[in-house]
């Protein structure tokens, strides 16, 4: 122990310390003693503490699993809408019964079943191997972009890259929604959504989910690159920022970052890219039960958690910040800063407000992006800010991080 030190006289060979030289020495010496037993004290205290939180965790863990496999689950259908479970929801969702509630929120709108899966994935494996000149450019490109993306998903668990046990499952399921929705296709992001769902439910029920998911009015928005709708996205989410930080989204307007550079790729992956893993799961809980608006409340909210960083930044390192979010972001914080959001403009609800740039979009009120996205920026911007998320994400320069797809429309 750093207490146990001996504080011992000169050696004998060597004079001895004048008294008030030896005096002082002495009182040095049970100042350090006494600062290092505060240190220990004060480290010891703080493992005590973290060892009680810990079990606090693990104990509200195990009574919210025994509330959701007793209370809600057996009686989803009335329990979902309590304002019990609410509470309960966003907190998180335990992961030993994420996958069944995920399946439950989602639903199955368009009433896929296992057998179906099993037909499309038979069938992407078919046209992946069949020898036809017309399709072959397509098949491979899309096959390449597919592997490509796999084994870049989700890197630092080492299960979806080539040697992983979920890499063929993974690309399996992506080939299969595919041939489901060819006018989809494969777009950039998907990886990651079916991932998550993997990691949390079987092939077959990740699969329903993933296709309903995607069915979904602000996801299929994006994944059919209909630039109407994700302007009328882009556009209320900017009411909102302007809202609710007004002195962040008036430094972005100075640095010309406009909302569709970063919140794209957000909308994507449903931040499954940027955030932490268990952050973004507990993202995800919270966005299956509130819908679309708690992509951009969530949004929000993480711009309010960073402002004061983001205050300070210049375009090309908001670039960065931006596109791979701390590592250390703790979901409790980030969701009580989420929690301070307001999703109200002039008394408009989201659902309001959306439907009013929907209807601007639809008359061709906006130019091919919305009025603040239109600054006269440049070139030069949009090179940088693409440059700065490459080198974050460790692409390569060709490829582009901007959606597309695959196969013919």
């Amino acid at each position: 122990s750093t207490t146990a030190l001996i504080l011992e006289n000169r050696p004998s060979n060597l004079p001895a310390k004048p008294p008030d030289e030896e005096q002082k020495h002495r009182l040095e010496y049970e100042e350090m003693v006494k600062a290092a037993r505060k240190k220990e004290l004060k480290e010891a205290a703080a493992r005590r503490k973290q060892l009680e939180q810990q079990w606090r965790q693990e104990e509200q863990l195990v009574q919210a699993t025994r509330t959701w496999v007793s209370d809600v689950l057996p009686r989803w259908e009335t329990a979902r809408h309590q304002r019990r479970t609410q509470d309960l929801w966003w907190q998180g969702i335990p992961p030993s019964v994420r996958g069944h509630v995920w399946k439950l929120a989602v639903g199955n709108e368009l009433n896929i079943t296992s057998e179906l899966y099993e037909i499309c994935a038979s069938r992407s494996r078919q046209v992946t191997r069949a020898d036809d000149p017309d399709l072959a450019d397509t098949r491979e490109n899309s096959a390449h972009l597919i592997r490509l993306d796999v084994s870049r998903t989700f890197p630092q668990l080492g299960i979806f890259q080539e040697s992983g046990p979920y890499f063929d499952v993974l690309h399996c399921l992506l080939g299969a929604y595919v041939v489901y929705r060819p006018d989809v296709g494969y777009v950039q992001g998907m990886s990651f959504l079916a991932a998550m769902l993997l990691l949390n439910l079987d092939v077959a029920d990740a699969f329903i989910c993933f296709a309903n998911l995607l069915n979904r009015p602000c996801q299929l928005a994006f994944f059919r690159v209909d630039q109407p709708q994700m302007n009328a996205y882009y556009t209320l989410y900017e009411d909102f920022f302007r809202e609710n930080l007004p002195k962040l989204f008036a430094h972005f307007q100075k640095h010309s970052l406009t909302s569709d550079l970063y919140l794209v790729d957000w909308i994507y992956t449903l931040y499954s890219r940027s955030l932490p893993l268990d952050v973004a799961s507990r993202v995800w809980d919270v966005f299956l039960r509130d819908g679309e608006e708690f992509l951009f409340r969530s949004a929000l909210g993480i711009m309010r958690l960073y402002e004061q960083v983001l205050l300070q930044l210049d375009f090309i390192n908001l670039a960065q910040f931006l596109t791979k979010l701390p590592e250390d972001m703790n979901s409790d914080v980030l969701f009580d800063s989420i929690g301070a959001i307001r999703m109200t403009v002039n008394k408009r609800n989201f659902a309001q407000v959306l439907a009013k740039h929907r209807v601007a979009s639809q008359l061709g009120t906006y130019n091919v992006i919305p009025p603040l996205l239109a600054q006269k920026w440049g070139q030069t911007r949009r090179t940088q800010w693409t440059t700065a998320r490459r080198s974050v994400l460790g692409l390569p320069r060709f490829r582009c991080l901007y959606p597309y797809p695959v196969l013919p429309r």
